[in-house]
């Protein structure tokens, strides 16, 4: 399939992540659908917390395009404490219902698509907390930990297509206003957002068989 006929939706694709991927992805020339809650630099404005309206997402998105070949995940957000024994359970609720029900729905929205893709990629952005938490970070590790599990789950559903579910584990996102905002700070470890999108963007470049599954560590 020529790169410049693959339809891609990038869901929380407000915000300098977002458009790094988006930007990077048009510059091959797919069609690149945005979708973010409030609307803000995307082309559909809705709720992934919203089961009911990612499947209708997806039905727009087959009406229109006739089929989808990629889903980038980045509904993103964190919450912690000092301490494990100050945790508050709110934290939790919230990234529950913000990292890993956004997730669920769109998944699942979107796996009968992706499946009848002749090249179809779904990607998740995770983080080293998933497999190294800190007291003070039990509910995002825990989170995080939960959303590669279900990933890895809607891996072995599309094993044996051409499609694939890939796991992209940074330690922390940084891009150019964080720089110039923090000049003397070094954010070591840390991912440039355009080094994100390069990631994003190669993996159609490799089989299926390769990606499908794997936890690729951008923190190297």
């Amino acid at each position: 399939m020529s790169s410049s006929n693959r339809v891609i939706l990038v869901a929380g694709a407000g915000g300098p992540t977002g458009k790094a991927v988006k930007e990077r992805l048009a510059r091959r020339g797919d069609t690149v659908i945005g979708v973010d809650r409030h609307g803000v630099d995307c082309d559909v404005p809705a709720d992934l917390t919203d089961a009911e309206a990612v499947r209708e997402l997806a039905r727009r998105v087959e009406d229109e395009h006739g089929r989808i070949d990629g889903v980038v995940q980045l509904v993103g957000g964190w919450r912690g404490s000092k301490t494990f024994a100050e945790t508050d359970l709110e934290d939790w609720d919230f990234l529950h219902r913000l990292l890993i029900r956004t997730l669920q729905n769109v998944s699942l929205a979107f796996e009968p698509l992706l499946r009848r893709s002749e090249s179809g990629r779904f990607v998740i952005v995770s983080a080293k907390a998933a497999q190294q938490p800190t007291q003070g970070n039990a509910a995002y590790a825990a989170a995080k930990a939960a959303s590669e599990a279900w990933t890895l789950a809607l891996a072995d559903a599309l094993r044996g297509t051409p499609s694939a579910a890939t796991i992209l584990v940074i330690k922390a996102l940084v891009n150019d206003e964080m720089r110039a905002a923090s000049p003397e700070k070094k954010f070591p470890g840390f991912t440039d957002v355009k080094d994100l999108a390069e990631a994003v963007a190669a993996l159609w470049d490799r089989p299926a068989e390769e990606v499908n599954g794997i936890r690729l560590d951008l923190t190297s």
